[in-house]
């Protein structure tokens, strides 16, 4: 049974007798003989011998009748979620071979004496491409690209954009392969000319195209300072990656691109220059997932009969890209057997089983007796004898996934060229199973909405049984940021908690296209006719709160500005923000009020002298007009931008 029934009975004989004790000493004081050689003591040990019999019973029956209508109505626990990462695998050296990983390679965290090692496993196979330098562009911002790789050849210093950069300026380096999902090393020989410039900050951005468009690259290390000094660029290429043709050159590009500096950010008042430039493949990034994977697992032999169950060694079972696969060894040969949810359409020929993933219970089909009599069976038997399999299955899962970044640094099987694994980012989506108090709370809901979606709460929770990885789901009816006769389901996935100073980053807060997808394919299935339905991330409303501050005597600025940061972006946080910590209300505007609230009561502060908010873009970086309010549409959350703190010290 999917939901186990507790023992509620939590009151023991010696409490029902030292109860009656207390009581006897209330009624009757002048009885003060309380050993087990009175007589009346005899009497009250009979007693309570007897009222514990009876409470044990009265107290079972609902509680279990509660759990097997819960069973009834077909509630059932909730399975892990397993949490996701991205793993760059780096090359000992550059290969002239491409190095190939298998899908379901394994990487762990460092074991320790008090906790296991945590491992994931690579969903997709991962092929690090080599590649070398044969084309170098430049463009400026509104011209044609044009060739400069003869001038390198000739130990020329070429200027990467205009005499004076502006926005949009380009320099584009042709790679000799696509290298999807790789990491690439641009080794250039710049000289410093790129005067007016912070190395530490240079208004560029790289790109990769795929064949359509620019798509953004991760820079893990810049040592060029902006293009102004000889140095290594190490880029992380998009998967999307693909060859094209620019001025005629065909290859894989990348491109460096000028773009408008900030506000506090200065900007090139000359074009660095590239003496010689080289590019080599260094690594690659593939997804992981927190799952171990059991092949082949014999569950035991058949005994011929209906309604037979089998149980995983290693539960529970997580959601995988293929189907679980039950196998029957029939005359020799491995038959599969494939899982459906209820067997009401199942015929005794179909090859049907039910698997229950929390409990890894896999249950084939029951022979139910008929009005007349007979009995009907419902999906195939398997022969008596036969041996039962798995083909292949994940286990793992739970938030002990969203591990901290740089600790999956374990690799499980020694890979030829690979020097060391790590993942930049920290894992996220982890979730453990339901516990039975939950589901005891979902199942009047259940029960209410059934599966159809009529009401806000009906599309909520049926998106919730679809995707219990998400943090936060919420419905917007008609006429309240949706269309007329349309609603919309926002989704918000859950994110690992901050962890060594990282804070939440905004492309953390897209939920997977997976999730969308599973969410608007069920909710399809039971929106009524007519209504149109619109499964998206929320729109997240930027905002900078820019503070000045007094410290308290013999307080460090430095620390008293940390704090105040941590604090601004704790309560400004969609998931664990607000004044109840569960979350920034849907639609609810922000107040300098608040601002001045949260930074009062950071330790070390005495005096908060000035408050300002600006709505931003956590996209284009754009800041608004300062103000006392910034307002919320009802599809919007709070997500916390830039803060800016100065503190004076007394």
């Amino acid at each position: 049974m999917a939901l186990p029934a507790p023992d509620l009975d939590d009151r023991r004989f010696q409490h029902l007798v030292d109860e009656a004790k207390r009581f006897i000493q209330q009624r009757c004081p002048e009885w003060t003989d309380h050993n087990v050689s009175d007589p009346g003591v005899t009497l009250v040990e009979v007693f309570a011998h007897m009222v514990d019999q009876v409470l044990y019973r009265l107290n079972r029956v609902p509680e279990k009748s509660h759990l097997a209508f819960l069973d009834l109505i077909g509630v059932t626990l909730f399975p892990p979620s397993a949490a996701e990462a991205e793993l760059t695998f780096w090359l000992t050296t550059p290969q002239a071979a491409p190095v190939a990983l298998r899908r379901g390679t394994e990487v762990a965290t460092v074991r320790t004496d008090t906790e296991e090692a945590v491992v994931f496993a690579t969903t997709d196979d991962l092929t690090v491409v080599p590649c070398s330098l044969t084309q170098v562009l430049t463009q400026a911002a509104d011209g044609r690209p044009v060739e400069r790789g003869a001038d390198l050849l000739n130990g020329q210093d070429v200027a990467c954009f205009a005499a004076v950069p502006g926005a949009g300026d380009a320099v584009l380096f042709g790679l000799s392969a696509a290298v999807p999902g790789c990491v690439v090393a641009l080794r250039l020989d710049s000289r410093a000319r790129g005067v007016g410039v912070d190395p530490r900050r240079p208004p560029l951005r790289w790109e990769a195209y795929d064949g359509s468009d620019w798509q953004p690259c991760e820079v893990g290390q810049d040592g060029t300072g902006g293009l102004n000094k000889p140095g290594d660029v190490l880029l992380h290429v998009p998967h999307g990656h693909a060859p094209a043709a620019f001025a005629g050159h065909r290859a894989g590009w990348l491109r460096c691109r000028v773009v408008a500096p900030e506000a506090d950010q200065p900007g090139y008042s000359l074009s660095p220059t590239v003496r010689r430039a080289s590019a080599f493949t260094i690594g690659g990034t593939v997804a992981a997932v927190h799952a171990e994977t059991v092949a082949g697992e014999v569950l035991g032999e058949s005994a011929g009969v209906p309604g037979q169950r089998f149980t995983v060694s290693r539960p529970p079972v997580l959601a995988q890209r293929e189907p679980l696969v039950v196998e029957v060894l029939e005359d020799q040969d491995w038959t599969g057997w494939s899982r459906i949810e209820a067997f009401g359409a199942s015929t005794p020929q179909d090859r049907h089983f039910r698997l229950d993933p929390t409990t890894g219970e896999i249950t084939f089909g029951p022979a139910v007796r008929e009005r007349d009599g007979s009995l009907r069976q419902y999906g195939a038997v398997p022969a008596k004898g036969a041996r039962i399999r798995v083909r292949r299955y994940r286990t793992g899962g739970g938030r002990r996934g969203n591990v901290a970044p740089r600790t999956l640094t374990v690799l499980r099987s020694s890979i030829p060229f690979v020097s060391r694994v790590e993942n930049r980012a920290a894992a996220a989506g982890g979730v453990d199973g339901e516990t039975v108090e939950s589901a005891k709370l979902r199942g009047p809901l259940h029960l209410r909405a059934g599966d159809r979606a009529v009401t806000v709460s009906d599309y909520e929770l049926l998106a919730r049984r679809v995707a219990p990885a998400a943090a936060r789901i919420r419905c917007l009816p008609a006429g309240e940021g949706a269309d007329a006769g349309g609603v919309r389901v926002l989704v918000v996935p859950q994110v690992a908690a901050a962890q060594g100073g990282d804070r939440l980053r905004f492309e953390q807060l897209v939920p997977p296209e997976g999730m969308l997808a599973a969410i608007a394919d069920h909710l399809d299935a039971c929106r009524p006719i007519g209504a149109r339905v619109l499964v998206q991330p929320p729109y997240y409303q930027g905002v900078t709160v820019v503070a000045r501050l007094v410290a308290e005597r013999a307080e460090a600025a430095g620390r008293v500005r940390e704090r105040a940061l941590a604090a601004l972006y704790d309560y400004f946080d969609p998931l664990t923000g607000g004044s109840q910590g569960a979350g920034w209300p849907f639609g609810r505007p922000v107040q300098s009020g608040e601002a001045y609230a949260v930074l009062q009561r950071v330790p070390g502060v005495e005096l908060v002298e000035d408050v300002r908010l600006f709505a931003a873009n956590p996209l284009t970086g754009e800041r608004g007009a300062p103000g006392d309010r910034v307002e919320l549409d009802p599809h919007a959350l709070v997500f916390s931008y830039q803060h800016q703190i100065r503190v004076d010290e007394r």
